[in-house]
């Protein structure tokens, strides 16, 4: 029986939980598969575009008899007023027109996805573009259209199939509005501030995910005492090295009571792990057996946001230090990043961030889990963006707004992580900016980087 974690199954927005639940209890009895090979194959089907284009050809088999057999009882007689050559000409070109949108829809995206990764960064491809579901599902309507309009023409013969033609004919209408409406939501959707905001809203949705409660006042951070001890047995990772993307700490909690064990997972969600290096450290007499363990950890070759509560902030960071770069020399999306970062930032620091030592019912540890802990999210929002854009005004200024709102609206064990960054940055801003009147004009605290005065920004600190 394969243990099943239901938050673990949970994506980002939590649209797909239940769907995703009922189709593996349905399908476990029949097809046996472990927990991270449908998780696995549930973040394969999300992030890959040939998907949807596959479930309408699909569909189209099913539709096209559907739609001759309504037609056969006469209920759309004297409806289409074209013949058999209009009709014709028609179906060809549908055909014609959805085949040059897919053609064009198909390289203009790869060119596109080219251009924003190396404008921005690259992990914005899996995480963002392909799954994107407006142009998914776009380019599946063509592909669906495309299908009918040739079945269609294929089945043409003396007296034309009224409520077929008219179908093709809607679908080609719908096409043409649905390749006008992919062009505006292309060229919106690959400006910069849109690829962040998406970003930022993923990521809004794993932290709230993967932490649920709002911190208590006091509350300690993540890894304050950690576990020590000499393990009973070490598993080690035996495939091919790869990243930690999921972990099912639900299945290995129970798995840990259920053989009266301690079960701690070596590397954090996230991490990179090679042949031969530590997975899991055991401790008890009645061990849990490995490919139980193994199987209620999902592996893949990159980061995903599933479970991975920093890889957002990794990916904002990374556009803004590249925007920073001498060769693009854009801080205004710097500032755009940094914008969202704040919104992230407060949002985690206002978490209960998760302990890395679990009890079970009975009060005995159970599962021991890497986590990170809030200087972790401080350290790896102001650490790259500080050093590489601190000789910026914009970038400058725009920080230290950050760090002051930050200081005022989070509870007050967030904010000596906090004073740390703001004294660094000081420190930093004095060896870069020789003249009084450029160092007082970097550490004027500004929202908008450069333009709002520093009132403006106390003002907006404060809201």
């Amino acid at each position: 029986m394969v243990l099943i974690g239901v938050n673990a199954l949970s994506t980002p927005s939590g649209k797909l939980e239940s769907k995703f639940c009922l189709l593996k209890i349905f399908t476990n009895e029949m097809f046996p598969m472990s927990w991270n090979r449908w998780y696995g194959l549930r973040s394969y089907i999300r992030s890959s575009l040939w998907v949807v284009p596959f479930i309408a050809l699909l569909l189209y088999l099913i539709a096209i008899r559907l739609v001759y057999a309504f037609d056969n009882w006469g209920l759309w007689a004297d409806v289409w007023p074209w013949g058999v050559a209009g009709t014709q000409r028609m179906l060809e070109t549908i055909i014609t027109m959805t085949l040059t949108f897919v053609v064009f829809t198909f390289g203009s995206l790869l060119v596109a996805i080219q251009v924003a990764g190396g404008q921005l960064t690259p992990r914005i491809i899996a995480t963002t573009l392909l799954r994107d579901n407006a142009i998914r599902f776009t380019v599946g309507l063509f592909i669906f259209t495309l299908l009918f309009a040739t079945g269609a023409l294929s089945r043409l013969g003396e007296t034309v199939p009224q409520g077929v033609s008219g179908a093709a004919g809607l679908l080609g209408f719908f096409s043409i509005a649905a390749f006008l409406y992919l062009i505006d939501y292309a060229a919106r959707l690959l400006r910069p501030v849109s690829i962040i905001l998406k970003i930022g809203e993923s990521g809004h949705a794993v932290i709230e995910e993967v932490y649920p409660e709002p911190a208590e006042s006091g509350c300690s951070s993540a890894g304050a005492n950690r576990f020590a001890g000499t393990p009973d047995k070490i598993v080690c990772h035996q495939a091919n090295p790869a990243v930690v993307v999921a972990a099912n700490m639900e299945g290995l909690l129970a798995l840990a009571e259920k053989t009266d064990s301690t079960i701690e997972l070596v590397p954090r969600v996230g991490d990179f792990v090679g042949t031969g290096e530590a997975l899991f450290r055991l401790y008890g007499r009645n061990l849990p057996p490995e490919r139980t363990l193994k199987a209620l950890v999902a592996l893949g070759p990159e980061r995903t946001l599933e479970q991975d509560s920093t890889f957002a902030f990794r990916i904002i960071v990374d556009i803004g230090i590249k925007a920073l770069s001498k060769a693009i020399n854009d801080p205004t999306t710097a500032v755009l990043a940094i914008d969202q970062l704040q919104r992230l930032l407060c949002f985690v620091g206002g978490r209960h961030l998760l302990d890395e030592e679990i009890r079970g019912k009975n009060g005995k540890l159970r599962l021991i889990r890497r986590t990170p802990n809030w200087e972790d999210f401080v350290q790896l929002t102001f650490s790259e963006i500080r050093l590489y854009g601190a000789e910026n005004f914009q970038v400058a200024r725009r920080l230290r707004a950050m760090i002051e709102y930050a200081s005022q609206v989070l509870p007050d064990d967030r904010r000596p992580a906090l004073l740390i960054e703001l004294d660094l940055l000081d420190r930093m801003l004095e060896r870069i900016y020789l003249f009084p009147e450029d160092l007082m004009l970097a550490r004027t605290p500004d929202s908008q980087g450069l333009g709002g005065s520093a009132r403006s920004a106390s003002h907006a600190n404060q809201h």
